[in-house]
């Protein structure tokens, strides 16, 4: 057992730093008591008690911040630095602890009981020395920290303490855990200490070894994957794609970032960007992606425009752009009233019937402009392939969204006024019926998730406020009209055309040939006269027309001419249009026998109808000509039917049919005419011609007749009652029914025509037949 001693030696403060018996090591010593504590020693024996500090954090350290167990260290040499450290070498000797504190000024002098490690060797001892070293060589091995000429070294020791120190030293420990080392005085256990932290470290390292492993695999993958990239361009050059795809699809990306796209889309749009990269340029299937891709970042997702809620001002709007239309307007500003109100509104789906030239279209666009929305126009005459509406797949070859997603594309916004021109003239063949495909887009109920084949991801129409226009409700199928909200626009009155013409298209027409309102002066007489004698119509398009020839005669005598001002009046209108093109009144001259004036309504408006009814010696052969549908034909046997029925009330012969020939005929014979209103009009005309007695000329009728002479309900009254006004009639005969109907004829007309409501075709006779019974 070796013998411990005492003595009184200068101590050294360490702070971060703990030096075991027989390790030798280079010491920057900065502090001043330390360098005085140093010179002490070298003045005397060389010999210096060094001590941990416990926190090393604290400059001047007192008693308590020292450790009790350190370390007798000897000064083998010392070397003054240029900065004022002093650099120092010592070797450590021996452990040993603290007793007492001499002095603490001007350094700290203690007492020192020396601890010598015991010099026996025993079996025990032994197997713990082998144990260190083998786990030592194992932590080497996995570490490679550590030097192989350390570990040759370390196999060299024969002394199991210093074995154990210096083990520790070359030890990742913790400064706390180093000072517990140096505390631990009994060998056999700071050697088994010593194992259980080489295993913990052991299995540390193990860890980080698989850690790195995997780090360094996913490194690799990375670094091969960009390998590979940089290969991919510069193939893609070698193939003609001259800066390869990185920079359009970093653009790509971005682009899709800005969209906006709802969470599931932008999802779909990352992923076909994926597959875009990675398809070669020169492929067909790199185009088909991209144009997928760029479908789905320009139709708009979220972009909006707000809506404009203030009335009075689309109310002025509208009433600028439109003279007249009074229920569209009103149905606008409802609109518009109950969004203000409910703050959310689905789109409404109007439907604009009507005539020709009537401003269907151009009302859309003022909607459009009222509520402060974008417009775009989708035409659908002619439309026969569903996938027209609904767009192609994408494995078709030049595959493309259908005209609703191109349309909102070309809006840029969710909530656009979407304009479906021509709704009426969609048709259907084998490649499908686009109006089945029209019902989805038009169903408020079902438009929030309406599917394109070509996008494949549901997009909602449910903002949208869409307007169709139609000419001829009746070619629309019943269950897509079920789905709009139908406002008719029946067509123009005179007055009404006559301001339409000076305040609409006049002035347009003035400023489209290059001339100005003190050259051109078109006066009020003259408008009239274009109106009446220069065209037939229930919109303007062909007033617009007439005027347009006016101004360009009119810039023609300016520029040729040298004239500074043209003035255009009725007199001078022939110079313009030439001679009249129709007569104004189509109203007979005089009285006739066997030809009434029939109401038609046609999908350009209102028209009046002669029906002519000539007999001649025969066997009651009945001929109908004037290019008739079957429905007049039907129309014209009953009533003849009624007639035979009525023969002895109307004072004929009761075998009149037996011996005449009866043709009746409506003029026009090249343009096809068809309904029932017609009914009432050629039993007028066959009564006329069977008894002899002429019919009014200013009275006008229409009405259906059954065989037992009752008078249906007919439609397009407004239309038929403007024709007849246009035409110079002045009574007009309407099933008893149709008096509800009165109302929605302008007050202008009304005014000037009598309305005679029947109910029986009696009563039609004895209004519209002069003279009593033969």
């Amino acid at each position: 057992m070796a013998k411990s001693t005492t003595q009184t030696l200068p101590l050294l403060p360490l702070r971060g730093l703990l030096v075991y018996p027989t390790m030798v090591l280079h010491i920057d010593v900065g502090r001043e008591r330390s360098i005085q504590a140093l010179e002490k020693a070298m003045m005397e024996d060389h010999m210096i008690f060094l001590s941990t500090q416990k926190d090393m954090a604290i400059d001047q350290p007192e008693q308590d911040d020292l450790a009790e167990m350190g370390t007798l260290t000897k000064v083998k040499q010392m070397l003054k630095l240029p900065n004022g450290t002093i650099r120092v070498l010592v070797e450590g000797i021996e452990r040993g602890r603290i007793t007492s504190f001499e002095e603490s000024e001007p350094f700290f002098t203690v007492t020192v009981e020396s601890l010598p490690d015991d010099p026996e060797k025993t079996p025990e001892y032994e197997a713990l020395m082998r144990t260190l070293t083998d786990y030592f060589e194992q932590y080497i091995a996995l570490s490679k920290k550590v030097s192989k000429e350390t570990l040759n070294t370390v196999l060299d020791i024969e002394e199991p303490g210093r074995l154990a120190d210096i083990v520790a030293s070359h030890l990742p420990l913790k400064l706390k855990m180093k000072q517990e080392v140096l505390d631990t005085t009994d060998i056999k256990k700071r050697m088994t200490r010593l194992i259980e932290t080489i295993n913990n470290e052991k299995e540390v390292l193990s860890l980080e070894k698989k850690i790195g492993q995997r780090v360094k695999k996913s490194m690799e993958r990375t670094q091969k994957e960009y390998y590979l990239r940089e290969q991919m361009k510069a193939i893609q050059k070698e193939l003609g794609d001259k800066d390869g795809k990185t920079g359009e699809i970093s653009d790509l990306a971005k682009r899709i970032r800005q969209a906006k796209m709802p969470e599931s889309i932008e999802k779909i749009a990352r992923k076909e960007l994926d597959r875009y990269e990675k398809v070669p340029a020169t492929s067909a299937e790199s185009s088909v992606i991209r144009n997928y891709i760029e479908w789905l970042i320009t139709v708009p997702w979220s972009q909006s425009t707000k809506d404009d809620l203030d009335i009075k001002k689309a109310e002025k709007i509208l009433d600028r752009d439109h003279y007249g239309l009074e229920k569209v307007k009103e149905r606008v500003l409802e609109y518009l009233a109950v969004q203000q109100l409910t703050k959310s509104l689905k789109g409404p789906i109007l439907c604009l019937a009507g005539p020709p030239g009537v401003g269907k279209t151009s009302l859309a666009r003022s909607i459009a402009e009222s509520v402060g929305r974008k417009f775009v126009r989708a035409s659908l005459g002619g439309i026969r392939d569903e996938s027209e509406i609904r767009g192609h797949r994408r494995t078709y070859v030049g595959a493309m969204p259908g005209r609703i997603i191109q349309g909102m594309k070309k809006a840029g916004t969710v909530n656009p006024v979407f304009l479906l021109d021509e709704i009426d003239k969609m048709s259907n063949d084998f490649r499908g019926d686009p109006s089945s495909a029209m019902l989805e887009v038009l169903d408020p109920e079902q438009n929030n998730s309406f599917s394109d084949h070509f996008i494949e991801e549901p997009y909602d129409l449910s903002k949208v406020m869409f307007i169709a226009t139609a000419n001829n409700l009746a070619t629309i199928p019943g269950p897509l009209r079920d789905r709009m909200e139908i406002i008719t626009i029946a067509g123009y009155t005179e007055i009404e055309k006559i301001n339409i013409a000076k305040n609409h298209l006049l002035p347009k027409q003035i400023e489209e040939n290059g001339l100005s309102k003190s050259q051109v002066q078109v006066r009020d007489e003259a408008i009239k006269d274009i109106v009446r004698y220069h065209t037939r119509e229930a919109g303007v398009r062909s007033l617009e027309r007439q005027l347009a020839t006016v101004c360009r005669k009119a810039a023609k005598m300016i520029v040729g001419e040298e004239k500074k001002k043209v003035v255009v009046t009725s007199k001078s209108l022939y110079d313009f249009l030439g001679k009249k093109k129709f007569r104004y009144g189509q109203a007979e001259v005089e009285d006739q026998i066997g030809v009434a004036t029939g109401l038609a309504y046609t999908t350009v408006g209102g028209d009046t109808l002669q029906i002519e009814v000539s007999l001649s010696p025969g066997k009651g052969k009945l001929v109908l000509t004037g290019k008739l549908g079957d429905v007049m034909k039907e129309s014209a046997q009953t009533a003849f039917s009624f007639v035979r029925s009525r023969a002895e009330q109307l004072n004929l012969e009761e075998d009149f049919h037996e011996k005449h020939d009866i043709h009746i005929h409506v003029p026009e014979g090249a343009v096809p005419k068809d309904g029932p209103s017609a009914g009432i009009t050629i039993v007028t005309a066959l009564v006329s011609a069977l008894t002899n007695r002429k019919i009014k000329k200013e009275v006008g009728m229409t009405g259906e007749v059954t065989l037992r002479g009752r008078v249906l309900p007919i439609g397009g009254l407004k239309e038929k009652s403007l024709s007849a006004h246009r035409a110079g009639l002045t009574t007009i005969i309407i099933p008893k029914e149709n008096e509800r109907d009165i109302d929605d004829i302008p007050e202008s007309v009304r005014a000037e025509l009598t309305f005679i409501p029947v109910s029986h075709v009696d009563e039609v006779l004895e209004v519209a037949l002069v003279g009593e019974k033969e």
